[in-house]
């Protein structure tokens, strides 16, 4: 027998439904959970124990009734940066503490219609900025598999509380993998859909006025079951009635011996570990030994396509970040990033140099595409984005054996890193940022675990980026090596069902532990 706190939000709301268990019974498991485990993560943190216990006894004096809604009297939580009526938004920064919403974020609001009670809301980077996080605010959310390791971000608190336990659905957001760093790191799953499909609503994002790279907001779960229903919620449905129209295929629906999938272990500079290459080479086979065609995929010009990232991201040289943040106190990373950005491009020139003559070459990289803050070279990196995409899609369509349907790589270049190394790996590789770069649907869920051969891959470097990744590969093993799946755009019916697929593998050998050790919880799901 099962603990209520282990059970899927699905399977809840099963059992909520038949009345073998009480709202009010799943509520307070949950709240208990997170009383147990968040001393140690500091993951959930704005609690909302009392109101959402109110509104599971509503929930089921209700009853069911003809038409309860598909997450009836299931609770969850949500990410700190979405609208939730009655609690702060704060971005990590002190001075929104008091600033409270008059409505619920549309897609807080639709799962919440569905039926969902939300616990509370959860931990983030200040401004969102950085895979890990910590802000002068709330303090450093820890990783429930080892907590001298970050839980990611910025959909970080997310991540940490449901792979612990705490919540069995949340809802985030992802501007350059910010559902799937957090969903890799802590062993779970999440899925950024296509761009425009559950465009982010929060009302003061520090980078709302540019269109090119949208936020994204995503569910986050303990199995893809989950994350498709939620999906489908947030969405309005299969069919929803707005405008444009933003349909869902269903995924069961899709046949794996018919697609094409391409693969691929590395892309671009930044090498994957060792653990997370194999896992996109495992998976990848593992499709074929299911049906599908398999071929290797090269991605073009993904260090360019990188540049295009950090050049659209940086193009106001961080004034609208500088004005959210005020006189507010800085996460020391924040403060480095912004100091960095807002430099002349003739200063910046001269630190590129710097770094050349010091064996800096991965930051020179990144450097290189700060201090252009005019509108016209704006506009040229968003042709160029648009350049891109058209460039990506070629190249799918033009794999061997005829166009792809699928992308099987790793979600992100390393395992959980440890704290403070968000500043000096950045984003760990174009693996999940390509995807928001091209606007393609990207899920990853966990496949396996680091072994004890795959903690270093790579050496010592004089370079700074190569060193971090160096330290964090170092002492790995067992931690979780997810599996990254893109498709084509508005199509998560095929990205999800290669993602169902590849779950019913993995549980069914059993191999992959789906709750972490920590000292609060000493045993596995």
């Amino acid at each position: 027998m099962r603990e209520l706190w282990q059970l899927s939000a699905s399977e809840l709301a099963v059992r909520i439904a038949r009345a073998e268990v009480s709202s009010v019974e799943a509520v307070a498991a949950h709240i208990a959970r997170i009383e147990a485990v968040d001393g140690d993560l500091n993951a959930v943190v704005c609690r909302r124990f009392e109101e959402a216990l109110g509104e599971a006894r509503a929930a089921d004096e209700r009853g069911a009734g003809k038409d309860p809604g598909a997450l009836h009297g299931v609770p969850m939580t949500v990410k700190d940066e979405l609208d939730l009526v009655g609690t702060p938004s704060t971005f990590g920064i002190p001075s929104r503490l008091h600033d409270r919403p008059e409505r619920d974020g549309t897609h807080v609001a639709r799962l919440r219609n569905a039926g969902a009670i939300v616990l509370g809301k959860t931990n983030v980077p200040q401004l969102m900025i950085y895979i890990e996080s910590d802000n002068p605010l709330y303090g450093r959310t820890n990783n429930p598999w080892n907590l001298e390791r970050t839980c990611g971000g910025s959909s970080g608190g997310e991540a940490a509380i449901i792979a612990a336990g705490g919540s069995p659905l949340g809802l985030g957001s992802d501007l350059g993998g910010s559902l799937r760093a957090p969903a890799a790191f802590c062993g779970i799953v999440s899925l950024k859909p296509t761009s425009g499909r559950l465009e982010g609503t929060a009302r003061v994002p520090w980078f709302a006025g540019q269109r090119a790279i949208v936020s994204e907001e995503g569910p986050l779960a303990r199995t893809v079951a989950d994350v498709a229903l939620a999906l489908e919620i947030a969405n309005g449905g299969r069919d929803p009635d707005v405008l444009p129209p933003r349909p869902l295929r269903d995924p069961k629906a899709v046949k794996i011996r018919k697609l094409r999938v391409g693969y691929y272990e590395h892309a671009g500079s930044f090498r994957a570990a060792p653990a997370l290459a194999r896992a996109a080479r495992e998976a990848a086979e593992l499709l074929e030994e299911l049906g599908a065609r398999v071929v290797p995929f090269d991605p073009p010009r993904v260090d360019d396509a990188m540049d295009l990232f950090f050049g659209i991201l940086s193009a106001d040289g961080g004034q609208a970040a500088k004005e959210l943040l005020g006189s507010n106190p800085r996460d020391p990373r924040v403060a480095e990033l912004l100091s960095t950005v807002s430099r002349s491009r003739r200063t910046l020139g001269a630190i590129e140099q710097l770094l050349a003559l010091t064996g800096q070459a991965s930051l020179r990289r990144i450097v290189r595409n700060y201090g252009f803050t005019g509108t016209a070279h704006y506009y040229r990196l968003v042709e160029a984005q648009r350049a891109y995409q058209h460039l990506f899609a070629v190249a799918m369509d033009a794999a061997a054996g005829g166009p792809l349907d699928l992308l099987v790589c790793p979600p992100i270049g390393l395992p959980a890193l440890l704290h403070g190394e968000s500043a000096n790996v950045l984003t760990a590789g174009a693996y999940a940022p390509l995807y928001n770069l091209l606007g393609y649907p990207a899920g990853t869920l966990p496949f396996t675990c680091v072994g004890e051969d795959e903690q270093r891959g790579r050496g010592r470097s004089l370079d700074r980026v190569e060193n971090a990744a160096h330290r964090c590969e170092r002492d790995s093993a067992g931690l979780p090596a997810g599996v990254q799946i893109a498709g084509r755009p508005w199509r998560e019916d095929v990205v999800l069902a290669a993602m169902f697929a590849l779950e019913d593998v993995v549980r069914e050998h059993d191999d992959f532990p789906h709750t972490p050790h920590t000292p609060a919880t000493p045993a596995a799901l």
